[in-house]
């Protein structure tokens, strides 16, 4: 199966083949918690973002469905890798979890250092923690903060926010349900019934063999740096599961993907003259650590201006990064990145129509209708 493709590829072909991976043109995904177990992990830091992020790959979903499915527990949303937040199936995050969790931990000790936390201090707020959300029950975050300090642990300079996601990085909390725009904090142990069971190596593979289908084409390099895989880990596992995977030579760089995404080259790739209008933070843009196929490097700074880690919504236009856009009230602005000229008229009649179904997802009236 690992057979070289040799048809000629470029980086808007490379962009479009990715956004078919992700769910983002064809027909998409059936239902949010397959979106979200498909992905494998779906960047999730800013919580409205990753809402919508679920909506584009769900085709006819609702804002509604998504909280849903978070309330139901069919999704969970915690710090797996990169110490950063992401939505992942419920199932998968214990096992992935005994992969990532001790180097993430490791990487953060000085960090914890300056704070001044240490394992004690971790057990303290355990204990505190699960003392708050016991017998099936859940807490806010302030509520959560206001049980670790009646345990002695000062929740202030980020202290708290510190110790949360340890204990969540732990195993030993989730966010579950939500109350209005923030989520619950619940037991692992309460809220998900159903956990999976993978050894190291067996779950690296699957992992890598998750992410190639959902972001590929991608890197060894893409994978290691997503997830926090060390390189050599990350071979490994390429070799126990390449023959489920094509790779394509791309500017003398091996890329990996699924057959199904790799037939599209003699078949046609979808996305030509689709304009999408994707969250800050999506995985279209973040699920790689080489991001130039989609975002020419000198207009880099416009989607993460001064490099402040904070990544503006995008415009894709036939798979790259052609602007900005803003979401004003109920207005839907876009803001090319060719200030002069502007979308062409057909890409702006397309981006309407994502402003239209991105509003029809939030559930907010067309401006221009009474």
């Amino acid at each position: 199966m690992a057979a070289v493709e040799r048809t000629r590829l470029s980086p808007a072909v490379m962009g479009r083949l990715r956004l078919a991976s992700q769910g983002l043109v064809g027909p998409g995904f059936g239902s949010v918690p397959e979106a979200v177990r498909s992905m494998p992990a779906l960047q999730a830091q800013d919580l409205q973002a990753s809402l919508w992020a679920v909506g584009q790959r769900v085709p006819g979903s609702r804002v509604a469905d998504v909280r849903a499915a978070l309330d139901r527990g069919e999704i969970v949303r915690s710090w797996p890798m990169r110490g950063t937040l992401h939505l992942l199936a419920p199932e998968d995050l214990k096992w992935i979890l005994a992969i990532t969790s001790n180097r993430l931990i490791k990487s953060l000790a000085g960090r914890h250092r300056d704070l001044g936390i240490s394992a004690a201090d971790v057990d303290a707020a355990a204990e505190a923690a699960l003392a708050r959300v016991a017998g099936g029950g859940a807490a806010s975050r302030a509520e959560m903060f206001q049980a670790f300090e009646q345990a002695g642990q000062s929740t202030a300079g980020q202290r708290g926010i510190h110790l949360l996601a340890m204990l969540c990085q732990r195993g030993l909390l989730v966010q579950g349900p939500l109350a209005g725009n923030q989520q619950l904090v619940v037991a692992v142990d309460d809220w998900i019934k159903n956990s999976r069971s993978l050894d190291r190596a067996e779950g690296i593979a699957e992992w890598l063999l998750r992410y190639f289908r959902s972001h590929g084409p991608a890197t060894e390099r893409d994978f290691a740096w997503w997830s926090g895989i060390p390189l050599t880990d990350t071979r490994a596992a390429l070799a126990e599961v390449r023959d489920q995977l094509v790779e394509l030579d791309f500017e003398g760089t091996p890329y990996w993907l699924s057959p199904e995404t790799a037939a599209l080259l003699e078949d046609g790739v979808p996305g030509q003259r689709a304009v999408l209008a994707l969250p800050g933070f999506d995985e279209f843009l973040l699920g790689y650590t080489d991001r130039s196929i989609a975002l020419p490097a000198h207009h880099a700074d416009k989607i993460v201006p001064g490099g402040n880690g904070v990544f503006k919504k995008t415009i894709v236009a036939g798979g790259v990064v052609v602007g900005t856009w803003s979401a004003p009230g109920s207005a839907v602005v876009p803001e090319p990145f060719d200030g002069v000229n502007g979308l062409r008229p057909a890409a702006r009649r397309s981006f309407e129509l994502q402003a239209a179904k991105y509003r029809r997802f939030l559930g907010l009236k067309d401006p221009g209708r009474p």
